[in-house]
């Protein structure tokens, strides 16, 4: 039986988040929900994707030896890519909970299918960009349940992150220094801190999981003086900066470089705040930069829950607590302070006098307000071509045309 992790059609919700990455490969807790899916199948299968088509070559490129948006067996199996992969979805898959013709709905989404591919409308050479789920669940005997966990809402990965966070650090490998850890470094509660082989902790560094775990993965760096406390995890390759306040459920991604205060917050891979300033419960994308002084506010003054503006315009989030959500490529001048659920959209230049609009479209050039400029898209790529070279990471073909059009669709 093939699995297809698949998009549907609510996964245009995750713009600009998931505007250069299938919606699956949105991080929550320590991981993306793809990484839940591998580990959780092991060895046994592998996985196929569907996903968008502007992303599809530069994530087969990505990810050598994948099938990709490719039905290759008569049963099928389709399995919603915003599920978060735990041991009931498997036990779903794996105890065949699944008839061939039944399709498994929760509040109105369509969790998994199995089928022939022969009756599937996209058994050919071209998929969808996206799958709409129910209009598909409509072909078959629907099956309705509830439990399952999957992300419904932009905010989602913010908001589920604590809890994440704290169902992932049960299953990390703790206890371990392998690394290198200054004699003058502090660890509290040592039982519940991992430094791995290659990472180093740095003078006067201070790891307290008395109230959580700590996880530092190889090659990352912990400069001293920095503090990191109430579930941290550091993944490979990213550095901690002197002085770093870290703590309350913070995801570091690898090669990001990660300083001043920061809480309830999610960064993803090659992403960049190492200066001073404040940034809570916040989703910060891959190749996104954070200038010197930058503060988010995840709090409103009345404490009343947040509401966010995006292109589909203003939303409840039902959350006392959001701050900044920003789309891959970003960036934002020193001394930026955004409002409470501010939403910046992929590769846009911040800057200005004052509080940038609480939502900054994709590709803008200023604070958002009216009347600001256009960041071109030859000079966007221009620039992240040398800020991925920096990392040692040459832009691609495919993933500047993935780049080209995001700027063309929007």
């Amino acid at each position: 039986m093939q699995i297809i992790i698949f998009e549907d059609e609510k996964t245009l919700r995750f713009s600009p988040l998931a505007d250069l990455k299938p919606v699956y490969d949105l991080v929550t807790g320590c991981h993306s929900l793809r990484e839940r899916f591998v580990v959780a199948f092991g060895g046994r299968q592998k996985p196929t994707w569907h996903l968008r088509r502007h992303i599809a070559p530069w994530f087969g490129e990505t990810n050598p030896g994948s099938v990709v948006n490719s039905v290759l067996e008569e049963d099928v199996m389709l399995v919603n890519g915003r599920l978060l992969c735990d041991t009931a979805v498997m036990q779903f898959i794996d105890a065949g909970r699944v008839e061939p013709g039944e399709a498994i709905i929760q509040n109105g989404n369509l969790l998994f299918c199995r089928t022939t591919a022969g009756p599937l409308p996209f058994s050919g050479t071209v998929f969808p960009d996206t799958i709409d789920g129910i209009v598909l669940a409509g072909a078959y005997s629907c099956i309705e349940v509830s439990g399952f966990r999957l992300i419904e809402n932009l905010w989602d990965p913010v908001a589920m992150h604590p809890a994440m966070m704290a169902e992932d650090g049960k299953v990390l490998a703790l206890g371990r220094i392998d690394g290198e850890v200054h004699p003058s470094a502090i660890m509290v509660n040592p039982s519940a801190i991992t430094v791995e082989k290659g990472a180093e902790v740095k003078a006067g560094a201070v790891l307290d999981a008395s109230d959580g775990f700590i996880y530092i993965g190889a090659d990352a760096v912990v400069e001293p003086v920095a503090l990191l406390m109430q579930n941290v995890f550091i993944a490979p390759g990213a550095r901690v900066k002197s002085g770093a306040r870290i703590y309350s459920n913070v995801c570091i991604g690898g090669g990001s470089k990660a300083g001043g205060e920061i809480e309830d917050s999610i960064m993803e891979p090659f992403s960049n705040k190492q200066h001073d300033g404040f940034l809570g419960h916040s989703y910060i994308s891959s190749w996104c930069n954070l200038g010197a002084g930058t503060d988010t506010s995840d709090l409103k003054n009345n404490y009343s829950p947040v509401s966010i503006e995006t292109a589909r315009g203003k939303m409840a989030t039902g959350q006392q607590f959001l701050g900044l959500i920003m789309g891959e490529h970003s960036k934002c001048s020193i001394g930026t302070r955004f409002n409470t659920g501010t939403v910046v959209g992929t590769s846009s230049n911040v800057f200005g006098n004052g509080m940038p609009a609480k939502y900054v479209p994709s590709f803008s050039w200023g604070d958002g307000h009216t009347g600001n400029g256009e960041y071109q898209a030859d000079k966007a790529v221009e620039t992240a071509r040398k800020v991925m070279a920096r990392r040692k990471i040459a832009m691609s073909a495919a993933y500047e045309a993935m780049f080209r059009a995001v700027d063309a669709g929007r």
